[in-house]
């Protein structure tokens, strides 16, 4: 079917809203939220895949619900009062001083709303604070600006190295890495095994976001501060420092690869190689100089 626009005179206005339409309708797809990154046009939280993300995101939906009830509701009143209690509809003002059932009903409904929240938010922060027995454990430290990880040592071997995470510039992104999201050195997970992440800071307060895990904690200079999260998807996850913390804020991303159980036994042995520590105290190679004279 072919559309014919001779015999409709569209204005700038009517131009603007063709346009818009057709911009929206090619980025449909596009206002989708995504899963473990931002993307373009997006109208949503990205995609959840851990259970306090889950809990967050239907937290976030009750409360859309109830601000769009409670905006129609409002909206709906005013709109009813204007016209009902207009000076052309009542000539003579009303000298209603008191309605004991309304005055009830504006004082129970709020508290009933109240309620409402208080519940599930409760619960999901005491879901948020209570870490879970941690099959992993490791240490986010917040630089001026960067992050340093840490793997503690386990008994059997596991881990005791530490590495440097920093942002890969945008003249060296190879092909399909994301702009002020890549890092040079990645933190790896295993799927479905619950994460203990303690973030703290060497300088100043930065703050630790995974927006797909549904993390977000301060890192402060001083104080050691722990979250969580058991990732169920396996995938590449981006996040970003998300404090104010200096010329270089919008340059500190995070990046979390969630993978197999013996794709992360891989992993951790490469990286207990690549990231050994190859620090001399300071003065053993003086002193072993004079020892050698």
């Amino acid at each position: 079917m072919e559309l014919s626009t001779k015999a409709m005179p569209v204005g700038l206005l009517g131009k603007g809203a063709i346009f818009l339409g057709l911009g929206l309708l090619g980025t449909g797809a596009a206002h989708a939220a995504g899963t473990g990154a931002p993307v373009p046009w997006q109208m949503a939280m990205q995609n959840p895949v851990t259970p306090i993300a889950r809990e967050l995101h239907s937290f976030h939906t009750l409360l859309l619900v109830l601000v769009t009830v409670i905006t129609l509701f409002v909206a709906g009143l005013l709109v009813y009062c204007i016209f009902r209690f207009s000076e052309k509809a009542n000539p003579v003002p009303s000298k209603t001083t008191h309605n004991t059932a309304i005055e009830i009903a504006w004082t129970i409904v709020p508290v009933l709303i109240l309620v409402m929240i208080a519940i599930p938010s409760f619960r999901l922060l005491r879901n948020q604070l209570i870490v879970p027995p941690a099959d992993i454990t490791i240490k986010a430290t917040g630089h001026a600006w960067y992050w340093e990880y840490e793997y503690p040592g386990d008994k059997e071997g596991k881990g005791g190295f530490k590495f440097d995470s920093n942002l890969v510039e945008e003249a060296d992104l190879k092909p399909g890495q994301l702009r002020l999201l890549t890092t040079d050195n990645d933190v790896y997970v295993p799927v479905n095994k619950v994460v203990r992440v303690q973030v703290t800071a060497a300088d100043v307060i930065h703050a630790f976001a995974m927006p797909s895990f549904g993390i977000k904690i301060d890192a402060t200079p001083g104080r050691m501060n722990e979250t969580w999260f058991k990732a169920e998807r396996e995938g590449v996850y981006h996040g970003q420092c998300s404090e104010l913390c200096g010329q270089r804020h919008a340059y500190m991303p995070i990046t979390i690869h969630v993978v197999s159980e013996a794709d992360y036994a891989k992993w951790l042995g490469e990286a207990q190689k690549k990231f050994a520590s190859t620090d001399t105290p300071a003065g053993a190679t003086h002193l072993a100089d004079a020892a050698a004279k």
